[in-house]
C-alpha cells in the first residue's frame, strides 16, 4: 500500500525549499511579484499538506477541510504567478481550486466516505492544472518555445487528475484501493511538476535573453531602435518592396541648431527634443522601421511607390515637429529638423549607398536653410557623391554643384 504520510513528508520539504528560493528571487525585484505569488504557492502546499499529513494528531477539520483547502490556494497561487509574469490581470477563476473543494467537502456523503473525498480533491486539482494551463497558454502571449510544453505539461496533469476522480466513481474502490489511487495520482502530479518547474525556469531564461536581445538594438533615451538595430531591418524592408513591386527609400533626419538648444535649455531640453521628435516620428512610420542614428540623427527605411510618396512621408514628418510643443517645464524650445531622402529599386538598393546619398541629401538641405526637404532618386544614389573641405570643420562635404543638383530633384522646398 502506498504510504501517503512519507509522500507527504517529501513533497513539504521540496516545496520549503522552492518558497524560499522563490522569495529569495523576488526580494531582487520586489515590483515584480510573479516569485512572490509562486513562493506563496510552494509555501501554501508544503503548509497544507503537512497538515494533511498530521491527520489523527490534529482536528479533522484542520487536517481534512483546512489542510487540503490550503494547499489548493497553493495552486491558486502559483497561477497567479503565471499572470503575473505576463503582467496581467488576476482572473476569478485563479480560486477554483479551493472553491471546488470548499463547495463539496461539507456534503455528508463526500465528508464522511474517504474515496469520495479523495475523488473531489483531484477534481479541485484538476481544475487548478487547467487553470495554469490557461495562465500559460492564453491567446496573444508572447509565443517562447517553452510555454506551449508547459501547458501540455499541465494539461496532462488534470487529465491524471481527472481520471483518478473518474475511476473512484466509476469501481467505487475501498479506502485501501482509493489510498492507492491517491497515491498514483499524488507521484504522476509531482512527477509532471518536476517538469513543469524545469520548464518555467527555461520559459524564464527565453524571456531575460528576450529582453536582452531588445536591449541591445533599442536606444535607451528615445526608445526607438538604435544604429544597429535599424541596420538589421534593411533587408526586411527591402523584400517587402520586392513583393509589393514598391522602391526602397531611406529617410535621414537632423534636428536643426542642436548644439544650440543643449546651450540655451541644456542637456535636459535637448533630451526633451530628441525624446518628442522620436515618438511623433515613429507614428509616421507603422510599415517601416525608424531608428535613432547617433547623437541628433535618426533614419527611416520605407517602402514606397515612387519619389511623391517619399517626399510626402518626410514632409509630413517634418511639418508636424514644426508644430509639436516641446516643452521642458520651464519653457517651450524651438526646434525644426532637415531631412534628406534616397531611394533606388529593391533590386538595385544598397543599403551603404542609399545611407550615403540620402546624407548627401541632408548636407544639401543644411545648405539650402535648414527646416526643409531634400531628395535623391535612384540616378543620384547610385552616383558617387562629389565632395570637397568644409571651411569651418575641415570634414569632406557634398560640393555646391553636388546640393544643387540635388534640390533639383525637389519640386519646392517644404519650409516650416
Amino acid at each position: 500500500m502506498f504510504n501517503v504520510t512519507t509522500g507527504l513528508a517529501i513533497w513539504c520539504s521540496e516545496a520549503m525549499t522552492l518558497a524560499l528560493v522563490a522569495f529569495i528571487a523576488w526580494r531582487h525585484n520586489v515590483r515584480d511579484k510573479t516569485y512572490f505569488y509562486w513562493g506563496i504557492g510552494f509555501f501554501l502546499s508544503g503548509v497544507g499538506f503537512a497538515m494533511v499529513a498530521l491527520r489523527n494528531h490534529i482536528p479533522d477539520i484542520l487536517s481534512i477541510e483546512a489542510g487540503n483547502a490550503i494547499a489548493l490556494a497553493g495552486q491558486s497561487a502559483w497561477v497567479a504567478g503565471y499572470l503575473a509574469l505576463d503582467k496581467r490581470r488576476m482572473e476569478w477563476w485563479v480560486l477554483l481550486p479551493p472553491i471546488v473543494w470548499l463547495a463539496g467537502i461539507f456534503l455528508p456523503w463526500v465528508n464522511d466516505d474517504y474515496p469520495n473525498r479523495v475523488a473531489l480533491y483531484n477534481l479541485a486539482s484538476a481544475t487548478g492544472a487547467t487553470a495554469l494551463a490557461m495562465a500559460v497558454s492564453s491567446p496573444g502571449l508572447n509565443r517562447e518555445a517553452a510555454r506551449a510544453k508547459l501547458a501540455i505539461i499541465f494539461i496532462v496533469q488534470s487529465c491524471v487528475c481527472f481520471a483518478a476522480a473518474g475511476a473512484i466513481g466509476l469501481i467505487s474502490p475501498g479506502d485501501k484501493d482509493a489510498a492507492n489511487l491517491a497515491g498514483v495520482a499524488a507521484m504522476g502530479t509531482a512527477f509532471l511538476l518536476t517538469f513543469a518547474c524545469a520548464l518555467t525556469f527555461r520559459l524564464i531564461m527565453e524571456r531575460s535573453e528576450q529582453k536582452l536581445r531588445i536591449l541591445s538594438i533599442t536606444d535607451t533615451l528615445t526608445g526607438v531602435l538604435n544604429r544597429r538595430g535599424l541596420f538589421a531591418q534593411f533587408t526586411r524592408i527591402q523584400t517587402k518592396a520586392f513583393d509589393d513591386k514598391r522602391q526602397v527609400a531611406v529617410l535621414l533626419f537632423d534636428l536643426d541648431n542642436f548644439k544650440r538648444i543643449n546651450d540655451r535649455f541644456g542637456h535636459q531640453g535637448g533630451d526633451a527634443v530628441l525624446t518628442v521628435f522620436a515618438r511623433m516620428a515613429r507614428q509616421f512610420t507603422p510599415s517601416g522601421v525608424f531608428g535613432r542614428m547617433g547623437g541628433e540623427e535618426f533614419a527611416a527605411f520605407a517602402s514606397v511607390a515612387d519619389q511623391t510618396e517619399a517626399e510626402a512621408l518626410a514632409e509630413s514628418i517634418r511639418t508636424e515637429f514644426c508644430r509639436v510643443p516641446v516643452s521642458t517645464g520651464d519653457a517651450i524650445v524651438p526646434a525644426t529638423v532637415s531631412v534628406g531622402v534616397a531611394l533606388a529599386s529593391p533590386l538595385e538598393a544598397n543599403m551603404d549607398k542609399l545611407v550615403s546619398a540620402a546624407d548627401r541629401a541632408l548636407y544639401a538641405a543644411k545648405g539650402a536653410g535648414r527646416n526643409c526637404t531634400v531628395i535623391f532618386g535612384e540616378a543620384e544614389a547610385a552616383a558617387p557623391p562629389k565632395v570637397e573641405p568644409d571651411h569651418t570643420t575641415g570634414e569632406l562635404v557634398p560640393t555646391l554643384d553636388d546640393q544643387i543638383h540635388a534640390l533639383r530633384r525637389v519640386g519646392s522646398l517644404g519650409r516650416g
